[in-house]
């Protein structure tokens, strides 16, 4: 019996039976068309990680809605007929390969740095994220101060998740995840320093959680039995990565408990460290808290780079499906060397120089 073994046993999230236990991280690749076409650069992009032994792929952020939530230049969406029918190759090409695939459903809010709708950009409260704008997803300089959503402006997002849903659904994905994480709209709600409403979205954790869970039940609502529906946490943000929960361990039970009355099928934490303690020195990792208090499925993200790191993760019950991102970016084909005890390659830095796009080296070294 091998450690890395609970790595390439067989799981059920909802009604999406995995071949195995690794997961494509969700990764900003902004390499669709400026009308937000997933390109056959894309398809090559994502079949190279099916071909490469990866039992589910989670897609880059997708945006919702004709509005506010792209976040970011030559970012694809699944607002449009035409977005919808161009993700259909890339899904296609997949399933080929025996693979499942999530699209991520995102709303950028305040965190936005591109948009080819709107100037503005929206947010829980009129309160700037933290930081500069990223270089190499084509941002510069500090994020904007947003506009305090209003209610019909909320209604409009949720609307938006849930259409992007049912396209994602005739687009033939698998499931949709829900980007409440990483600092983007829904983690800003859940955020205290960004959400200083004083109605029924703002205020204590459960007031906080409100919205990402309405958006949640609806999604589910919408996608049916059929279709396997999560949702993605963090506490870090791309403008933010040391933040930290204010109420710790309660804070955590509060979200998760929330989440899991949504009637979703698995959470998908991100830290910087996946296993490592979510607050205290010695306490649960957040991936543990979220299987503690929600009883879902729960993704894990977050340096399991080392396969017998993942492994141990799944083994020691605090998640049952890893998910990576730099490490899958270096090597490709990670499940399949992982379980022949082959050597992994470093990460080549030119992956996200100058921009944080696919390039087309990437496509043509083999797997």
């Amino acid at each position: 019996m091998s450690l890395l073994d609970p790595l390439f046993t067989s799981a059920r999230l909802g009604s999406t039976e995995l071949s195995n236990r690794v997961a494509l991280a969700p990764m900003t690749r902004v390499s669709a068309m400026e009308d937000g076409r997933a390109t056959d650069r894309m398809v090559s992009y994502y079949s190279r990680f099916a071909r490469g032994g990866f039992g589910l792929l989670i897609t880059e952020g997708i945006y919702t809605d004709t509005a506010y939530s792209q976040g970011y230049l030559h970012q694809p969406g699944l607002a449009t007929q035409e977005q919808t029918e161009a993700w259909k190759p890339v899904v296609d090409a997949v399933h080929a390969r025996d693979a499942r695939i999530f699209a991520q459903l995102m709303h950028a809010g305040a965190q936005s740095q591109g948009n080819r709708f709107v100037e503005s950009t929206i947010g829980p409260s009129a309160v700037a994220p933290k930081g500069e704008q990223l270089g190499f997803y084509r941002g510069e300089g500090p994020y904007r101060v947003p506009l305090a959503a209003t209610r019909e402006q909320m209604d409009q997002v949720l609307e938006g998740f849930v259409m992007a849903a049912l396209n994602a659904k005739a687009a033939g994905f698998d499931g949709v995840e829900i980007h409440g994480a990483n600092g983007y709209l829904l983690d800003q709600f859940l955020t205290d320093y960004l959400n200083r409403r004083t109605d029924e979205y703002g205020g204590s954790p459960e007031n906080r959680a409100r919205f990402a869970v309405e958006i949640a039940r609806a999604v589910r609502d919408a996608a049916g039995p059929d279709m396997t529906v999560g949702i993605r946490i963090s506490q870090g943000k791309v403008s933010d990565y040391a933040h930290k929960w204010t109420g710790g361990v309660e804070e955590a039970r509060t979200i998760f408990t929330a989440l899991a009355t949504a009637g979703i099928d698995y959470i998908h934490t991100t830290e910087y460290r996946a296993a490592a303690p979510a607050f205290d020195e010695n306490g649960p990792s957040l991936a543990s808290l979220a299987k503690q208090y929600s009883g879902l499925t729960i993704i894990a993200n977050g340096n399991l780079d080392d396969p017998e790191t993942a492994a141990a993760l799944i083994a020691e019950g605090q998640a049952d499906v890893a998910a990576l991102g730099k490490a899958a970016l270096a090597t490709r084909d990670w499940p399949h060397r992982a379980r022949a005890n082959a050597d992994l390659n470093e990460l080549d830095p030119g992956v996200f120089a100058p921009l944080a796009d696919v390039k087309d080296w990437e496509l043509e070294q083999p797997a």
